[in-house]
């Protein structure tokens, strides 16, 4: 269907003919009382037909090319077919580690060593895109915790934006605490809502103002569940010179404050030893929480203002360049 966003901008359409009548018109040239004959009184008629014509052809395409502005500056759309989209009623912020020890290679994308945050977004990213319906937000941490997005129904910018991320963005530190706090400020605004936090991490809290487990019992208070994702392999083989060696690369995680965590605020604690668990993780993740879907209908808007105005510059540069061209 078709539509004008701004129809009160279509009454300066006789703005020209209201200047026209309005400024005073031009002043004649004085004539003398005796008037010399000169050559120019006896050109040919067809020359001055020819001159009106053009003058009156001018006058056409300029009152065509403001018709087409005006049209322009009205905003003409075209409105698509209503889709309905599902609303479930359900804020989910995402809090992501970018601390120093996130560079960890302990994870394998198809057959190819990737650090944890490489893991973490692959994954991740496949979770975002089912989202719908829900309002998305995203936090980075690490030193500090930043606010990367707000809620939105945007999933699109949301993975973008965690694409983007990079290790040691926010810090070579774990603030968990401080990052749980900004996630309560941010869901706590929308009180029908149900809220859920997803806190992946890979170390302990060794940075912030605020302790991961007040935070929790805030959270708690707050209607605020928290579900937290311990991310790393148990064991890792590194060749050194004395041979192969075992390792615990995730021998900084702090498995038993995540699981109060998420025990206080009444969500669950899982681990992500491989891409595998991880990805299993956030299948179930989209399964908690099942509520009500409502619709919302919307419908797709195109916006058509570009083609009148560039029809009405086309005709605008055919008034004005002929002018130029012919001067001196």
């Amino acid at each position: 269907m078709f539509q004008i966003e701004w129809p009160l901008v279509l009454l300066l359409v006789p703005l020209p003919l209201l200047v026209y009548l309005t400024l005073p018109a031009r002043a004649q040239q004085q004539q003398a009382a005796l008037r010399v004959p000169m050559i120019e009184d006896f050109q040919l008629g067809g020359v001055q037909a020819d001159e009106v014509k053009s003058y009156r052809w001018r006058q056409f395409l300029s009152l065509l090319a403001w018709l087409l502005l005006v049209f322009a500056a009205s905003r003409p759309q075209w409105l698509g077919e209503s889709i309905a989209i599902p609303i479930s009623g359900r804020d989910l912020m995402l809090a992501v580690d970018l601390s120093d020890s996130m560079r960890t290679a302990d994870f394998k994308i198809e057959g190819k060593q990737v650090n944890r945050l490489q893991a973490t977004k692959q994954v991740a990213s496949q979770f975002i895109e089912r989202r719908r319906g829900d309002r998305l937000g995203l936090i980075l941490f690490g030193t500090q915790a930043y606010l990367q997005t707000p809620l939105t129904f945007d999933s699109k910018t949301v993975n973008r934006l965690l694409q983007e991320s990079a290790i040691g963005l926010a810090g070579e530190r774990t603030a968990i605490g401080d990052a749980i706090g900004l996630a309560i400020k941010r869901l706590d605004l929308e009180s029908d809502n149900s809220r859920v936090l997803v806190l992946m991490t890979d170390g302990a809290n060794t940075a912030g103002e605020v302790t991961p487990l007040k935070a929790a019992q805030l959270a708690a208070s707050r209607g605020l569940k928290i579900y937290t994702i311990g991310i790393g392999a148990d064991e890792q083989i590194e060749s050194t010179w004395f041979g192969l060696r075992r390792t615990n690369p995730s021998a900084q995680l702090d498995e038993k404050t995540l699981r109060a965590i998420a025990s206080l605020s009444g969500g669950r604690y899982f681990r992500a030893r491989d891409t595998e668990e991880l990805a299993k993780i956030y299948d179930l993740l989209d399964e908690l929480e099942p509520l009500p879907r409502d619709t919302q209908s919307l419908r797709p808007v195109r916006a058509l203002f570009v083609w009148p105005l560039i029809f009405a510059l086309v005709l605008a540069a055919l008034l004005v360049v002929p002018r130029l061209w012919r001067r001196p």
